[in-house]
């Protein structure tokens, strides 16, 4: 079975139709009275690495966030406008096949307090991907090859998933989060707690994924920005200034904030 035809039919029918994946229409997003993000219009090409670039405090989580309604789960955030995942409005999808589509990986890896291979089973048998035994060690397999960490597990399916390096507990993550046949990765600085050597493994994973999903990006670091993604967005206080191919960002923004932002005259 092909990874088309193990993803939602009316989703890949839309991406093909428009080669966009999420879609955002005057997003807004308050936490109590302050306001978060002001009216953000922007469109997530599919597979490929969109980054999202800023300050701290300048809105980037907060729009991931939006993406499969993880602010949900904030008291006293407000969000308006819309944001479509593959030409369908979520504000009316069931959140928990919402986030099927959409994975997650976090800033610090969070494995969970199981042995690797039921890190990866989990999701599967939940959705009812996995249906028998046969079905959930080939999508661990599966997961793990697509992650890079399969020749470095294969022997220890069952040691804890905690017990990995930093390095290979993020990588367990991303593992974790396709195995579900997602249609998009959210990846909210997913390097930044690792060393130069697994940041690199991490690069060089979503690269190759790259292909295959819809990943987007947030990070602090404008070299990782550049050196994996193929467009970028810049944010600051809580609006979008400009959003483009990354190269042109890099050496031809065209507005003046983004432009003092490259070149380091504040951030």
């Amino acid at each position: 079975m092909t990874d088309d035809k193990k993803q939602n039919p009316a989703a890949v029918a839309a991406v093909a139709a428009n080669g966009i994946a999420v879609e955002t229409r005057s997003l807004s997003v308050r936490y109590g009275g302050a306001r978060a993000l002001w009216d953000v219009s922007l469109r997530v090409p599919a597979r490929g690495i969109t980054a999202l670039i800023g300050p701290s405090g300048c809105g980037k989580t907060t729009f991931l966030r939006c993406i499969n309604r993880m602010n949900d789960l904030v008291a006293g955030c407000e969000v308006s406008g819309e944001v479509l995942l593959c030409g369908e409005d979520i504000r009316g999808a069931d959140v928990v096949r919402l986030r099927t589509r959409v994975g997650m990986v976090f800033q610090k890896p969070n494995p969970f307090p199981k042995s690797v291979f039921d890190n990866v089973a989990y999701g599967p048998r939940i959705h009812g991907i996995a249906k028998n035994k046969s079905d959930a060690e080939e999508i661990v397999e599966s997961s793990l090859r697509r992650a890079g960490l399969w020749e470095e597990v294969r022997d220890n399916l069952r040691k804890p998933g905690t017990q990995l390096s930093g390095g290979q507990q993020q990588r367990l993550c991303i593992a974790r989060a396709i195995a579900v046949r997602p249609e998009v990765i959210l990846m909210d600085e997913p390097c930044s707690a690792l060393d130069p050597v697994a940041t690199g493994r991490i690069e060089e994973l979503m690269f190759e994924l790259r292909g295959e999903y819809t990943i987007v990006i947030v990070t602090h670091s404008m070299q990782q920005a550049a050196r994996t993604s193929q467009r970028t967005a810049f944010f600051h206080m809580g609006r979008l200034m400009e959003c483009g191919d990354t190269e042109d960002i890099f050496t031809r923004p065209q507005n003046e904030k983004t432009r003092a932002y490259i070149t380091g005259r504040f951030g």
